[in-house]
């Protein structure tokens, strides 16, 4: 008897779709599906094998690559400027590192991220503290490191004031400042406010105290700006204040912070174009920031330093999360539901992202509107709601593409462990930088 050795077809069943022309429609061109194998060099099914999915996987070549790059955009049109990592985007210290040898200070907002930005090597002096709720313990080590404070409240003066007397020391600060650039909702939660003159009163009440020295100005206008004129319209306002404490003080600032909030690759739910190609470049924000200052007769013709905490646009593109199909089944609509092993208590950016979304395999030829939901017992474990992608059977992987910004920060151990990040070197070197979590270390702290 004679044995077929040949492996078996995999099972398509019928589908009827509309032939289509290559001219876009009213919803752009006909759908396609990426086809992602590799991530700089590296198999993914290799990756897979070793380390299980979920997974998450970043590139230090692009994150290197990508600070190089915004480092370039901006000092190739003003003379001084310093990147802070901003922790809170991603806080694993594999990542902090890497910024941190690139040359970036550290911008932190809790005590927690503040000593991890010590543990991970970074100069004190070159710590910026953020953040509306600094507890006096976080105020009493930031000022003994000579860190720098940037001021949000009233309350938070004070203490200043009075934790720097009673150490007989000089605290360095900035004021922060919020104002009216023309973005909805306005940032007016955080710092003092420009318009209303509550920012000025602050910084005259920061030079009448001895113990304190105003070195900066700060703000951050919002999150995923799509616009540069809106920094534009914040650096003229940062600038309007420097150059008033210089003409009424005779004090020159030693920088101005810009914050953060530039936009990356994602594209957000509802837009209707496709995120890699609305962000502005870095060299566009660089532009926007940049002209202003340069154009700025400031009194003393010192320019001050330009510090930029920019987060989401370094990493975003580094980071991925590779998942396995668990089961497949049919809406009550008719659309596929593919069921992956990620959900959103992983993907928690998949709430205001449309993540673009690729197959490891190459796909079948039928391509079809797809729901795809995560293994958690809830109905909003939904990661994207309609996605064009061919049929998929158990075991099939899907790649997330940049997922590097407030997922591993913002995740949670919900249901399902956590599972395992690994970095690949720029060599090739597949590094393990967090481990996966087991029942012990979910039950550790328990009594």
């Amino acid at each position: 008897m004679l044995i077929d050795m040949r492996e078996k077809k995999v099972y398509e069943r019928p589908l009827l779709k509309s032939i289509e022309s290559s001219m876009p429609g009213k919803a752009g061109m006909p759908a396609s599906v990426s086809v992602v194998s590799e991530i700089d060099g590296v198999s993914l099914k290799l990756l897979a094998s070793k380390n299980g999915t979920p997974l998450f996987v970043f590139s230090e070549m692009q994150i290197r690559s990508n600070i190089r790059k915004a480092r370039q955009a901006f000092l190739t049109r003003y003379k001084s400027v310093a990147f802070a990592w901003s922790y809170k985007t991603n806080y694993l210290s594999s990542i902090c590192r890497l910024f941190h040898e690139e040359g970036s200070w550290a911008e932190v907002v809790s005590g927690m991220e503040y000593q991890k930005a010590i543990d991970n090597g970074c100069d004190p002096t070159k710590i910026i503290f953020n953040g509306a709720a600094k507890s006096e313990a976080d105020l009493i080590r930031a000022v003994q490191n000579d860190s720098l404070v940037h001021i949000d409240n009233s309350r938070e003066l004070c203490l200043l004031v009075s934790i720097a007397k009673a150490q007989n020391r000089k605290a360095r600060v900035a004021v922060r400042v919020n104002m009216d650039v023309g973005t909805y909702p306005r940032w007016d939660r955080f710092g003092f406010n420009y318009e209303n003159g509550s920012a000025w009163q602050a910084i005259a009440q920061v030079m009448k105290e001895e113990c304190l020295e105003l070195v900066g100005l700060h703000c951050h206008v919002g999150t995923f700006i799509l616009s540069t004129d809106i920094y534009r319209k914040a650096t003229h306002k940062m600038a309007d204040l420097a150059c008033r404490i210089e003409r009424e003080y005779t004090h020159s600032l030693s920088y101005i912070d810009m914050g953060g909030g530039f936009a990356s690759k994602n594209t957000l739910k509802g837009s209707y174009e496709n995120g890699a190609e609305l962000a502005p470049s870095m060299d566009e924000y660089a532009e926007a920031i940049t002209s202003v200052l340069m154009n700025t007769p400031f009194p003393s013709r010192q320019m001050p330093m330009l510090i930029l905490e920019t987060g989401r646009a370094l990493i975003d593109d580094a980071g991925y999360l590779l998942s396995s199909v668990l089961t497949t089944k049919r809406l009550a609509d008719g659309r596929s539901n593919v069921v992956i092993d990620a959900g959103v208590n992983l993907l928690f950016t998949s709430f205001w992202y449309n993540h673009k979304v690729s197959v490891v395999q190459a796909p079948t030829t039928c391509i079809e509107e797809t729901r795809l939901t995560g293994p958690l017992c809830m109905n909003i474990d939904v990661l994207r709601d309609r996605v064009s992608l061919p049929l998929l059977n158990p075991g099939q992987m899907l790649l997330f593409h940049y997922v590097g910004a407030y997922n591993v920060t913002q995740w949670m151990q919900f249901i399902e462990y956590r599972p395992s990040i690994v970095m690949i070197k720029e060599k090739g070197e597949v590094k393990t930088i967090r481990r996966p979590e087991d029942y012990d270390y979910v039950t550790a702290l328990e009594e």
